[in-house]
């Protein structure tokens, strides 16, 4: 956009360009510097709730209260197939960070619902065990180990069901909105959300799950 002023000088009026929607405040940068902030510290205190909970099942993981082990209640292919779901996911997350960064709405969008499909599909196999669990008669209640369980994997699949809301307000907000930088900096927290949710299951499945059915 182009102004004229009088130059206090030479009397002659000077003509120069304002590129629209600039600000010389910096007011954007400090609100996306913020924003940053604030998540980095949400995910931390994230960390400190799973190591909470990591620790819990560390001291009494092992309580077992005459009920059923580990060993008796895990099965291993099934858990390992919910992880290469939340694997897969966190890959195609990545594709769609990368479509972004191109600036293409339609393949960000796509890539996303693929990542909430395997989000869903992680979070389905994990109920089925839950309620596979509960009708074998291993509930909560049962022994210290399997409320310890509950606890940490469930407040794990609460994480990623929370997740998968956001995915969905985003993809509306990416639809009617498209790629704008208040919707480009909503993606980038997601994307660090649902990487640390990838990164905390590693744990779950080698610290409760692997070493729980050895001897």
């Amino acid at each position: 956009m182009a102004h004229t002023v009088a130059s206090p000088d030479s009397g002659k009026d000077v003509e120069f360009y304002v590129r629209p929607g600039a600000h010389d405040d910096g007011h954007g940068h400090d609100a996306d510097g913020g924003t940053m902030l604030g998540f980095w510290l949400y995910l931390m205190s994230d960390c400190l709730i799973f190591a909470v909970l990591f620790a819990t099942h560390a001291v009494v993981g092992r309580s077992y209260a005459a009920g059923p082990s580990p060993a008796d209640l895990f099965d291993l292919k099934l858990i390992l197939i919910s992880t290469f779901m939340l694997l897969f996911s966190s890959i195609t997350y990545g594709f769609a960070m990368l479509e972004m960064e191109k600036n293409r709405l339609r393949p960000t969008i796509v890539w996303l619902a693929v990542t909430f499909f395997f989000g869903a599909c992680f979070l389905g196999l994990e109920l089925y065990e839950f309620s596979h669990l509960i009708h074998e008669g291993a509930t909560p209640q049962r022994s210290a180990f399997l409320s310890s369980f509950f606890t940490l994997v469930g407040t794990h699949g609460l994480h990623v069901t929370v997740g998968m809301v956001w995915m969905i307000v985003l993809g509306v907000q990416l639809w009617q909105r498209g790629l704008i930088a208040e919707n480009k900096r909503r993606l980038l927290c997601l994307s660090m959300f649902w990487h640390f949710l990838d990164v905390v299951w590693i744990g779950v499945f080698s610290f409760v799950y692997l070493m729980g059915v050895l001897p």
